[in-house]
């Protein structure tokens, strides 16, 4: 049996799915379980039907509520997001709750903890990109800069770091259940439930792609292309490491396809991969600070020079990663059919 928290959400519904298709008791951890604009999804899943599924309410915030959930439990996805990663006490505090329900369960042997490449990449100065080119999982950003401080923009790269090492830390104290972090890039792919199209920057930047409101700037740095996963590979890496025995406490695994590209080129694949779609995406408007607008062409450059890998997750985890154009055609229907978005389109 897993515990799933962050269950609703657009990486936590599809670790649910993936689970309950590997034949799991799985228990989804949803902040309101009658919430059903953003719980429906998971009740109308066979194994809701069947009670190989159960919604449970809790938030993260609360000590003490997942120790009745986690009792039972082989394993933890702690997929959930924390509600700021600008206070590194709160983040601390939120892990803290998880672990001690860890510990009071006595049954739980791993926890799998949901990261982001902002774990390794994330730089207060660009440049470091520059000195340290290969992304992998022994890169992290560099933590002596004095401007890696939320105030700056580094809140979320910050307090992921501080999430990984607390599981770990306490894994190891413990001895009797280890932790495996994932980090996952750029999640694109299909949404589950209406509410998903904006659970996520990605799928909603295509959402707003779709609509002809295309902005290059997007807020994780400047011109920095989209380094990619299918959020359905992203859910196969975490039960992956939930399940493997290659593995050991402490470690973390990037998911990601290793595929890059533009805001630009994945505007125009909405074309290529749907040309019955008849897609128009309006103008192209580059909202980039205008301070940073003139070093476009620096920026470019280092972010091409990165080194992406991904052999580390590809050898304790049997995965293969689809293709981003399959991952684009895929997450745009979704926004058609699940999120009735109306697309721009060109005259017929």
């Amino acid at each position: 049996m897993v515990a799933v928290t962050g269950a609703a959400g657009f990486i936590g519904g599809w670790v649910v799915e993936g689970l309950l298709a590997r034949g799991y008791r799985v228990r989804a951890c949803v902040r309101d379980v009658d919430d059903d604009a953003r719980v429906g999804f998971l009740k109308a899943m066979g194994g809701y039907a069947s009670g190989r599924l159960t919604l449970h309410a809790a938030d993260l915030d609360n000590a003490g509520c997942f120790d009745d959930i986690f009792s039972g439990c082989d394993g933890v996805a702690h997929v959930s997001h924390v509600s700021t990663y600008d206070d590194p006490e709160y983040v601390q505090r939120t892990c803290d709750h998880i672990i001690h329900s860890v510990e009071a369960s006595g049954t739980v042997r791993r926890v799998v903890v949901t990261s982001s490449v902002a774990a390794v990449i994330s730089e207060a100065d660009i440049n470091e990109l520059v000195r340290r080119p290969v992304c992998d999982e022994d890169r992290y950003p560099d933590e002596s800069n004095p401007k890696r401080t939320p105030e700056r923009g580094q809140g979320y790269s910050m307090g992921k770091v501080i999430a990984q090492r607390a599981f770990s830390d306490a894994a190891a104290r413990s001895g009797r259940w280890d932790a495996i972090t994932v980090c996952p890039a750029d999640n694109v792919g299909p949404i589950l439930s209406a509410h998903q199209r904006s659970g996520g920057p990605w799928q909603h930047l295509i959402e707003r792609m779709l609509q002809g409101r295309c902005e290059i700037f997007q807020g994780t740095g400047p011109y920095r292309p989209w380094m990619t996963v299918d959020v359905r590979d992203d859910a196969a890496c975490h039960i992956g490491l939930l399940e493997s025995d290659a593995v050991a406490n402490g470690e973390r695994y990037i998911a990601w396809s290793t595929d890059t590209r533009t805001y630009e080129d994945v505007c125009a694949t909405i074309d290529r991969v749907l040309p019955e779609l008849h897609h128009e995406p309006g103008p192209m408007v580059d909202a980039t600070p205008e301070r940073l607008k003139a070093r476009e062409a620096e920026f470019r450059s280092i972010w091409a020079g990165c080194i992406l890998r991904n052999d580390r997750i590809r050898a304790v985890v049997p995965i293969t990663f689809r293709p981003l154009d399959d991952s684009i055609r895929d997450c745009v229907e979704s926004l058609l059919t699940v999120a009735e978005i109306e697309p721009s389109r060109r005259p017929a």
